[in-house]
């Protein structure tokens, strides 16, 4: 029940006012003058006041001057009540800070309608008040994690390098640790009895590898290779639960990488599964460009062996071979050697869906 306080001088009207609010279910506290008014205020801290202006002891101005200094009822809502209609008047109590005036006489719908108004605003402005804190307190943890997150990552102690085709963890041994690319280019890969290679994923600045198997505290469940002479940090097991323990935004982002791993996988399985050739090329193209950054005019353009293009479609390295050959005839691509450029993404796209 909200609770509202009434400051008139006037008993038939303090009366009259508090039977109209106390009908429509709110607690009424009155107070016959200024200085009475502030001590209830002070006390009870109402969720609304309703003030006269002209009354002895201490005027309406000076109640919500008053009010206005002290910290626990500064944001109280306050209507002025008042016989007064000039504009400076009205002028004057708004820049002390009244939210409303009610002019006498006024009708029981005229002062329940301004109650109400003025309530209903300030539970909104406290709501928003409240999910405003609520955002800065989660941005500031949020922050911290990442400040953490970043002082691993940055440590020039961790950060190894590797040549191109070096191998930076192996399929099968204890997951130790967690890496993250801080420069170069990276696959990721399953091996088959035969040694047959599939890439798991394409990797570049900025991407974290290997945290799957270390969160599920297994084995490798993929091995990571340098596409080109790289730099990446590895961060220890134990570091990196540490964090992830203490800091739940930092959990919460490897979650929802563990998410999308698993969306983008179960997707690429199911167009391995289903589509033609050529539209697992055109999809293993724009993979690479997607994964990889672009030449500043646009087109993407990168030395890849066949035998790994191959290991992404899921076909032979003849059968890719030709089909880029297809498309190179259509204009879509360009062959250099192993370098591959993409000069039409999107009828590349137009083949993939």
């Amino acid at each position: 029940m909200k609770t509202i306080l009434v400051i008139e001088d006037n008993l038939d009207v303090r009366e009259n006012i508090a039977e109209i609010l106390e009908l429509a279910d709110y607690k009424v506290l009155t107070a016959e003058n200024g200085k009475i008014g502030i001590d209830l205020a002070k006390k009870n801290l109402p969720d609304l006041v309703i003030c006269d202006i002209m009354m002895p002891e201490l005027d309406g101005y000076g109640v919500i001057h008053v009010l206005s200094k002290n910290p626990e009822t500064a944001a109280i809502p306050f209507i002025f009540l008042t016989a007064k209609t000039e504009k400076a008047d009205i002028r004057k109590g708004m820049n002390l800070g009244a939210d409303d005036y009610l002019t006498k006489p006024f009708d029981d719908l005229e002062l329940l309608d301004a109650v109400e108004i003025r309530l209903r605003k300030n539970e909104l402005t406290r709501k928003s008040s409240n999910v405003s804190i609520d955002n800065l307190n989660q941005i500031a943890n949020e922050a911290r994690g990442l400040n953490e997150l970043e002082a691993l990552i940055s440590d020039k102690r961790r950060i190894n390098k590797f040549k191109k085709k070096q191998v930076i963890y192996a399929e099968g041994h204890m997951a130790s640790s967690l890496y993250f690319i801080v420069k170069g280019k990276v696959k990721t890969y399953k091996t088959n009895e035969d040694a047959r290679e599939y890439i798991t994923g394409l990797h570049a600045d900025g991407d974290f590898i290997g945290y799957l198997s270390l969160m599920e505290n297994t084995e490798y469940i993929d091995s990571a290779m340098a596409l080109e002479d790289s730099e990446v940090c590895i961060i220890p097991k134990q570091e990196f639960f540490a964090l992830l323990y203490s800091n739940l935004d930092i959990a919460s982002k490897f979650i929802k990488m563990l998410s999308c791993d698993v969306k983008e996988n179960e997707e690429r399985l199911l167009k391995l599964a289903y589509n033609s050739v050529r539209k697992r090329v055109a999809e293993s193209l724009l993979m690479l460009s997607d994964s990889f950054k672009k030449e500043n005019n646009g087109t993407f353009a990168m030395a890849f062996s066949r035998e790994d293009l191959a290991s992404i479609t899921g076909a032979s390295k003849e059968t890719v071979i030709r089909t880029l050959s297809e498309f190179k005839d259509e204009g879509m691509v360009q062959l250099d050697g192993s370098k591959i450029t993409i000069l039409q993404e999107n009828r590349l796209k137009a083949i993939r869906n």
